[in-house]
């Protein structure tokens, strides 16, 4: 189990949290031979292994992200019917980390999963690099479709690695409300990066 310090996020879901913050500082240390800037960066420890899970293909680091996550779910009382995680927004990520910790979540906690009841049906940039919220929804407007047949009625678990904004998760969820007609859906995010200024 990870050291956490949860916190609750407000949003169109009925609840929902990340489990930690990403990152405790990042100090700027200068540019490579390249041109590149180079960071000391100081994580806390989930942030460190979601760090090494998806951009060192550590599979290593999943058991502990698991039993940390399905503790904290089993601890909320949320009644859950289906995971559903968030697609990924880089479809060229070898390992994908929201679809293997949600494969292996829903094993943990005895749940379905459903990896296409949200799919992107328009290409959108990445939003790392775009910081204002409303800019966010606008690029992701008509951007996921639902699949209405499977949610419908059902308490939906919405995962995600990482929280931002939340326009990706707020744009899902209202999705899940309105097409997929869902009963709930409970959010669950494993880290929060403060938004640059």
């Amino acid at each position: 189990m990870a050291t956490i310090k949860p916190r609750e996020i407000h949003g169109k879901w009925h609840s929902g949290f990340y489990l930690d913050e990403h990152t405790i500082k990042s100090v700027f240390l200068g540019y490579d031979s390249f041109g590149h800037t180079i960071f000391n960066t100081q994580r806390t420890e989930l942030g460190e292994l979601l760090y090494r899970l998806k951009y060192n293909k550590d599979i290593s680091v999943i058991n502990v992200m698991i039993n940390t996550l399905s503790e904290f779910i089993k601890n909320t009382g949320w009644r859950i019917d289906l995971i559903v995680p968030v697609p990924p927004s880089n479809q060229n990520r070898k390992i994908q980390p929201v679809l293997i910790l949600s494969e292996k979540l829903a094993e943990k906690l005895d749940i379905n999963i459903c990896k296409n009841c949200v799919y992107k049906i328009k290409n959108t940039p990445q939003l790392k690099d775009i910081y204002e919220y409303n800019e966010r929804m606008n690029i992701l407007k008509g951007a996921f479709e639902i699949n209405q047949a499977i949610v419908e009625k059902k308490n939906i678990l919405l995962f995600d690695d990482l929280y931002r904004s939340g326009a990706t998760v707020n744009c899902i969820t209202k999705e899940l409300i309105e097409k997929g007609k869902v009963n709930n859906v409970y959010l669950i995010v494993l880290t929060r990066t403060k938004k640059k200024r």
